[in-house]
């Protein structure tokens, strides 16, 4: 299969399958300007010639703004060249420079190549003159997300480029993320980072709404990534993304993967109150609206694993412990 390498922003180089080239146009990784380069290509070309098939149905996303958040200024992230592997149970392997770092989920690695050492720390690393309290509310607040205590931190510490590779616990996607290409933050599910360059600030998001706090099941803590640098995370089943300008998208709370900090998310009731208690697809649904762009998924974990459960106790997903009466109501 027709592999291509491509020049980012950051001034890292990420390769990928030509199937993969669709996802990295529509997340903005690939712009008409990136330089591109396939073997049997005599020099590198902008995307927007060498890939003109791609960019045919899409429109590219728009010039990074001049200000960026404030969470981003001071953050320099490493930049680390890339490549996706596979196609529905796919990991991401980091080619990594001497001395460059790449922070992962604890137990997300797969293999890393002899040269690479890794450590466990508290924190990100994206302030390293955090002092011990610093480091100590950031644990605190990994806690409250639900994810390990710590991060493992791998590096390069040989003479030249070194591999590792992440993946994802169940099957599904992993979608690469340009930060600098979101202005600087992404808002994502508390279990869909899998790993980003050194300097790529790991915080927690509480929703400005009590509803969403209260009801919004997977989306009641958020994740937000900060930096300039690239990031990584992993979408259960397949991948779809939705470009919002003003108008407004419901969501089943699991289906939620990532957004970009122009969207305004809330909670909704799920229609009347029959569709509620029978429905079988929960009391309530995110709400999504404003201008920017949203990642969904067509599988989310606790829906796969909701249906292995019952298959294995011989209980019915749908409706839930009223599944059966909510049947007797549609016949």
């Amino acid at each position: 299969m027709k592999q291509w390498t491509y020049h980012t922003p950051s001034g890292s180089n990420g390769s990928a399958d030509e199937e993969n080239l669709n996802e990295l146009v529509l997340s903005g990784t690939i712009t008409r300007d990136t330089l591109v380069w396939s073997p049997g290509m005599t020099d590198w070309q902008p995307a927007g010639i060498a890939l003109a098939n791609f960019f045919a149905a899409n429109v590219a996303p728009p010039a990074l703004p001049a200000n960026f958040p404030s969470q981003t200024r001071g953050i320099r992230s490493h930049e680390i060249d890339f490549t996706i592997l596979g196609e529905s149970m796919q990991m991401v392997e980091i080619e990594l420079d001497p001395g460059e770092t790449v922070v992962a989920e604890a137990g997300a690695m797969n293999y890393m190549e002899d040269g690479i050492g890794f450590e466990t720390k508290m924190g990100d690393g994206s302030e390293p003159d955090k002092g011990f309290m610093g480091k100590l509310m950031a644990v605190g607040k990994r806690a409250l997300t639900g994810e390990s205590l710590f991060m493992t931190h791998f590096t390069n510490r040989g003479a030249g480029k070194k591999r590792v590779a992440f993946a994802s616990p169940y099957p599904g996607t992993i979608i690469p993320i340009d930060l600098s290409q979101m202005n600087g933050e992404l808002l994502c599910q508390r279990d869909a980072f899998l790993c980003a360059a050194l300097g790529t600030k790991i915080g927690m998001a509480f929703n400005k709404k009590l509803g969403a706090g209260l009801f919004g099941g997977e989306g009641f803590i958020l994740q937000r990534l900060n930096g300039d640098g690239m990031a990584f995370i992993h979408a259960g089943g397949m991948v779809v993304r939705k470009e919002l300008k003003g108008e407004k998208l419901l969501v089943d709370t699991g289906c939620l993967v990532a957004f970009t900090n122009q969207i305004n998310y809330s909670i909704e009731r799920a229609g009347n109150l029959k569709s509620m208690v029978f429905g079988g697809e929960g009391l309530f649904l995110a709400t999504l609206q404003g201008h920017g762009t949203v990642w969904l998924q067509s599988l989310p974990f606790g829906r796969m694993a909701a249906r292995i459960v019952g298959a294995a106790g011989g209980t019915q997903e749908q409706g839930g412990a009223l599944g059966g009466l909510g049947k007797l109501f549609s016949e």
